[in-house]
């Protein structure tokens, strides 16, 4: 029996193909922009400054898992799952742990002399010079597969075509989802996760509460650190690992949380998103929709094969698009931020 309905008057391979390379691509790579984005703006909110490493921080996390991936190969084959998946947990705690060290012997000795943020910030930056020159002294400069053997590719009928993922792909999505749900109760329901709320509004205030504001920064860090390596991980898991992994999406990142809304994580995921979609839309070739319509039009008028809003040379320029305009339409972003409420 033939389709029906809907799907019967569509042009399937188009519509497939923009599902597979318009719509999944916008959610993998937004996906990585919300994971990262969250623990940006986590930083950005409470401790009031950017975080600049914060794109390394993702590759040493990737790294962390591919080392424990050498050192225990057949994790994996327990569960079924990708080996640098199964072992991320680990890579996690170790990503927060170089977290928190670094805010103890870098940042912490600064906020204790009540030095201006601009100051902190400059010095996030010679952090994150020193991180990327410790990663290719100790990594080299070589690209690598996080994996040996093929990624194990997922095929879903529609319309008598393929909507195809990848297993890292679908486990970054999985992922993703879950760390939203998991961070809505941490936040609302948890006193830790009150706590840092309070902190965000008023610092002076949540200290002369009783609020410990050392558990509160450290907490901040375990967060950031350990979604940060989650992010590496699935992202070196769908590419390859190198050591500047994360280094050019750092932007991206730091334009979702913005757009989001600065220490507002929901505005973190739903920036990251956003930013995601809009880059892939952007550069997607919407010449592929407009074939199907080439035998209604007149003879002397040939539609074009290729048609993008903006070459794909030129895509890292679409999260600033973004950014002006949504702080145009809304100054404080999205979400209004910069306060975890």
């Amino acid at each position: 029996m033939g389709e029906t309905g809907i799907l019967a008057a569509l042009p399937m391979n188009e519509f497939v193909f923009f599902i597979n390379k318009g719509l999944i691509a916008g959610l993998i790579i937004g996906s990585v922009y919300a994971l990262g984005a969250v623990g940006v703006t986590l930083i950005a909110g409470i401790l009031r400054f950017s975080h600049f490493p914060h794109g390394d921080m993702m590759t040493a996390g990737a790294f962390f898992a591919f080392i424990l991936t050498l050192l225990f190969p057949t994790a994996g084959a327990l569960f079924g799952l990708p080996t640098p998946f199964v072992l991320m947990p680990l890579a996690m705690i170790a990503t927060a742990l170089f977290a928190v060290g670094i805010d103890r012997v870098f940042y912490r000795p600064l906020r204790a002399n009540n030095v201006k943020p601009i100051v902190i910030v400059m010095a996030s930056i010679g952090v994150m010079l020193m991180m990327q020159g410790l990663i290719r002294l100790f990594a080299g400069t070589e690209a690598r597969q996080m994996e040996t053997g093929s990624k194990d590719i997922y095929r879903i009928p529609f319309g008598g075509r393929d909507i195809v993922l990848t297993e890292p792909q679908l486990l970054l999505i999985l992922f993703t989802a879950a760390v939203v749900v998991a961070l809505h109760f941490f936040l609302t329901r948890s006193r830790m996760g009150k706590a840092m709320r309070a902190m965000a509004d008023n610092a002076d205030l949540a200290r002369i509460s009783g609020i410990s504001t050392d558990h509160v920064v450290r907490t901040t860090w375990i967060i950031a650190g350990g979604l940060a390596a989650a992010a590496g991980t699935l992202l070196a898991l769908d590419v390859s690992l190198k050591p500047d992994l994360s280094f050019n999406i750092l932007l991206p990142i730091f334009a979702a949380a913005i757009v989001g809304g600065i220490g507002k994580p929901y505005g973190a995921i739903a920036g990251g998103l956003l930013v995601g979609f809009t880059e892939t839309l952007a550069v997607f070739n919407w010449g592929v929709l407009l074939r199907p319509l080439q035998p209604f039009v007149p003879e002397w008028l040939e539609l074009p094969q290729k048609l993008a809003f903006v070459p794909t040379e030129y895509k890292i320029v679409i999260p600033f698009f973004i950014l002006i305009a949504v702080l145009i339409w809304r100054p404080t972003g999205i979400f209004r931020g910069s306060l975890v409420k």
